[in-house]
């Protein structure tokens, strides 16, 4: 494998390097911002590219909107089974990595029928009829946070808004102790960290990392089986579905693990990050948030803009199940081929001026973010509803959520997010 990049000034030159040794993968690229003349080359010369090393391993990369969604409609060739991220479970035996326990699964990484099965035994939480009755109590949360806020004074919007918003979030649809809901935070940071690598929370060994998800699933567990032993009768709690749905009753340990972990961080990051992602996205385009001001009618497009503009999952990786010519090029069973969302967000053939950020954007919603297919986001209409409540809310109050420093950003490949989003709320009754 390719050794870690430790800074952007290691990065070589996009416009002069060898495309063939181009390599997308390195978590630098998005947590210094540096990713999108790679990406952007990548589609003008080479959209399904090869790279052969890298420290994740050989890999194809699928750059383009369309290609991106043609693989997303083919699981029969192209299957999540083996893993949904470009890094395998089976890297940490070739790294020597000691486990407690074997490799996890979820729905997200299985195909029809199993997939299908386990999948619509938890997607009714989000029926049009459940998002209007979460509506008021979103509302609720969302003043309650921001009229807590401190005016013309520095803080961390990750900290005390999206992290805040997007955990309570998670407590309701877990049914989880509200007073303990940052272990749904923490657990979800933890079960995307890679700690060998120095992806994820920083400082996190793996002990630590394995305690963390062991105290998720002996703490869920005990919750399950409480609804287990209850009417079925909550449809806004995951764990009662799961523990009363005839496809998912009986799990065991692992896959029990690794679906709580794909919900818990499936609720987690597209909102919390797109929460953060729109005040740096306006803070840089000063013009748009004059549009949003003149006019606040706009905010359902806004949000759709933001998920696209901020693509908090940066990537879906699939397996191919058996040799296969793919746009010219000669795939083989058993390669990963990844699936750069934020780069089909990119894709100018398919989204005007993709590389802007416009908030009254015509056809708003076609965008990748959440996926395509069988796989698409089962939560995208709570996660947007969350967004325009939030942001119908903050132009009541504030003049200007102001950034006051530079945004710190999750060392990750796949979670697109942040760690520090200084700013000042500016009140409506400033000039």
């Amino acid at each position: 494998m390719s050794e870690m990049i430790l800074d952007a000034t290691q990065l070589p030159d996009p416009e002069t390097m060898p495309i063939e040794d181009m390599d997308v993968s390195h978590p630098i690229l998005l947590q210094q911002d540096k990713w999108q003349p790679y990406f952007k080359r990548l589609r003008a010369e080479d959209p399904v590219h090869y790279c052969k090393d890298s420290m994740f391993g050989a890999y194809w990369s699928v750059t383009k909107f369309n290609d991106i969604m043609e693989i997303e409609k083919n699981h029969e060739v192209f299957s999540s089974e083996r893993d949904i991220t470009i890094f395998d479970q089976s890297m940490l035996d070739a790294l020597g990595v000691q486990r407690r326990r074997r490799d996890t699964s979820s729905f997200i990484s299985m195909d029809p029928p199993i997939h299908d099965e386990q999948r619509k035994a938890v997607q009714g939480v989000v029926v049009p009829r459940n998002l209007a009755k979460l509506e008021g109590l979103i509302r609720q949360r969302v003043i309650n946070i921001l009229d807590s806020l401190p005016l013309n004074e520095e803080f961390n919007w990750v900290e005390k808004v999206s992290i805040e918003l997007t955990t309570q979030m998670l407590a309701t649809l877990f049914d989880f102790p509200l007073e303990d809901r940052y272990k749904l935070t923490y657990w979800s940071d933890v079960a995307t960290s890679l700690p060998e690598l120095g992806i994820g929370v920083p400082g996190l060994t793996r002990e630590a990392q394995e305690d963390a998800l062991e105290d998720c699933l002996s703490t869920m567990r005990k919750l399950w089986a409480k609804r287990a032993n209850m009417p079925a009768d909550n449809d806004v709690d995951l764990l009662s579905m799961l523990a009363h749905n005839e496809a998912t009753h009986d799990m065991d340990d692992d896959m029990f693990l690794g679906n709580l972990t794909l919900l818990i961080v499936g609720g987690n990051d597209t909102t919390r990050n797109s929460i953060s992602g729109g005040v740096l996205a306006l803070n840089q385009n000063p013009a748009e948030y004059d549009k949003l001001r003149a006019n606040p009618a706009l905010i359902p497009g806004m949000v759709s803009e933001i998920i696209r503009w901020q693509t908090p999952l940066s990537h879906m990786r699939r397996t191919a199940t058996r040799d296969f010519e793919f746009r010219g090029k000669q795939i083989k069973k058993g390669d990963k081929v990844v699936m750069w969302y934020i780069s089909g967000n990119q894709d100018d053939e398919v989204i005007d001026r993709a590389d802007e950020f416009l908030i009254d954007r015509a056809n708003p919603r076609h965008h990748v973010s959440f996926g395509f297919g069988i796989h698409r986001c089962m939560g995208n209409r709570l996660a947007e509803m969350q967004l325009r409540v939030l942001w119908e809310e903050i132009m009541q109050r504030f003049q200007k959520i102001e950034l006051v420093g530079e945004p710190e950003r999750i060392v990750s490949n796949f979670i697109k997010g942040y760690t520090d989003l200084p700013v000042k709320l500016i009140p409506k009754s400033q000039p």
